[in-house]
């Protein structure tokens, strides 16, 4: 994946340092780096970052009172990395090199920031682990952009099956108990899988520990503790029933090794005339959405868990 560096001259220091943190994804060859000290002399400056800018895979825009005080940096690079952001031809990281009034400025507002909650690298104790953070961020989105290009390759690859029924329209289907059995397993796994990932980009983040425990085909646990705050921990069981199980056929419990006969809340397989889904049970936040996939109820009890200990997903 290719990187276009947007930075201030006056803020070379940092550029310098994020290069070496930089250095294993770009040993691995999932990321080349561009900015304009790679220039050849006797080149067009001008064309040659135009040139970049459109092969760019990502952009990582290095923001500091200097970067915005700079109407190169902001009205060239940072709005055409914007406008192909929007367009989805490529990714715009922000990172938060020094204070300044970066979240009053709107295009940058509603972009993630890094390091977390966009405290500036100035101001961490160390500022390696900040650049620790920026760089696990550029390699989730790496990772998630070979895993698309893969996808893709393999879409194109694969013959194409005729389509006997148009995606425009849905077919009525009666679902019995096996249909049932199984869209709470999958879904169970779903949610599980969702937490196992989610626990490791917790425990990757300054002040944030997460642990997950598997208990098994039917059951497993996590844990989160927020430092930074008194009563910062928190647990969470989650169970996979029977069907009809009287608590839900997947349900969970804001306790460690929580007993299988215990809950907080759960989800129930439910199907209308054409698809099945989970609906919340017993739930204990309210306003909960009338029907989910799998993927959103995961999410949902996600952040439902760690808003109990203080903490958001961004």
């Amino acid at each position: 994946m290719r990187a276009f560096i947007s930075y201030s001259h006056r803020d070379a220091d940092a550029l310098d340092r994020l290069h070496v943190h930089l250095a294993n994804l770009q040993r691995e060859s999932r990321i080349e780096t561009w900015y304009d000290r790679d220039i050849l002399a006797g080149e067009v400056l001008d064309d040659e970052i135009s040139d970049e800018f459109e092969a760019a895979d990502l952009f990582l825009l290095l923001v500091s009172p200097d970067f915005i005080a700079s109407n190169y940096c902001v009205e060239r690079e940072m709005q055409r990395a914007l406008e192909r952001h929007e367009a989805g031809e490529a990714r715009v990281i922000t990172i938060i090199v020094e204070p300044c009034d970066w979240a009053a400025m709107p295009q940058l507002r509603r972009l993630k920031a890094v390091p977390k909650d966009g405290l500036p690298i100035s101001e961490w104790t160390n500022a390696n682990t900040a650049y620790l953070d920026v760089v696990q961020e550029i390699r989730r989105i790496v990772d998630a952009g070979v895993s698309r290009k893969i996808d893709a390759i393999v879409d194109e690859a694969a013959p194409k099956s005729p389509q006997l029924i148009s995606p425009h329209y849905r077919v009525q289907r009666d679902f019995d108990e096996i249909d049932r059995s199984e869209y709470r397993d999958a879904a169970f796994a779903t949610i599980r899988d969702y937490f196992k990932r989610a626990i490791g980009e917790i425990d990757a983040v300054d002040g944030l520990r997460g642990r997950f425990v598997d208990r098994g085909a039917n059951s497993f646990g996590s844990t989160v503790v927020n430092r930074g705050r008194q009563h910062g921990t928190e647990h969470i069981t989650v169970h996979c029933r029977n069907a009809g199980f009287a608590l839900g056929d997947i349900y969970f419990s804001f306790n460690e090794n929580a007993a299988d006969n215990t809950a907080n809340g759960g989800f129930n397989v439910s199907p209308d005339e054409y698809e099945q889904f989970l609906v919340a049970t017993m739930s204990m936040f309210g306003n909960d959405p009338d029907r989910l996939n799998p993927e959103q109820a995961a999410e949902y009890l996600w952040n439902q868990f760690i808003e109990q200990a203080g903490i958001s997903h961004a």
